[in-house]
């Protein structure tokens, strides 16, 4: 099974203990006992109750707008060069904050897809 179905899941069951008057610990034993290793963390429920308590019962986790892209793609490394050709001078940081992905894909684009230095 698929990590995001499970964690999904184990939200789901969590917040079927939250509805029943469990408390994290009481919802994090239960989980335990039945997934073993695979359980989310003690803080991944005490998260989820939180979230419950706010009456946000949702189970989907929703994407997180803003964090960085790490994929590094032909079209990444295409568009990197494209911008190294146009300003041989451009930092990688401007890169990343042009592109809307993180600083390392960039470092590793230019050094080892690229060769540049």
């Amino acid at each position: 099974m698929h990590a995001t179905s499970t964690m999904s899941r184990c939200k789901l069951s969590s917040r079927f203990f939250f509805l029943q008057g469990k408390v994290p610990k009481e919802i994090h034993d239960i989980l335990k006992e039945t997934l073993g290793e695979h359980a989310p963390s003690y803080a991944a429920v005490t998260n989820w109750v939180a979230q419950f308590k706010r009456h946000d019962f949702s189970t989907c986790d929703v994407p997180h707008l803003g964090w960085p892209k790490t994929v590094t793609t032909p079209e990444i490394t295409d568009q990197i060069h494209e911008l190294i050709l146009e300003d041989r001078r451009i930092s990688a940081k401007s890169i990343a904050e042009q592109l809307g992905i993180s600083r390392e894909p960039v470092g590793s684009n230019i050094h080892e897809d690229l060769d540049m230095r």
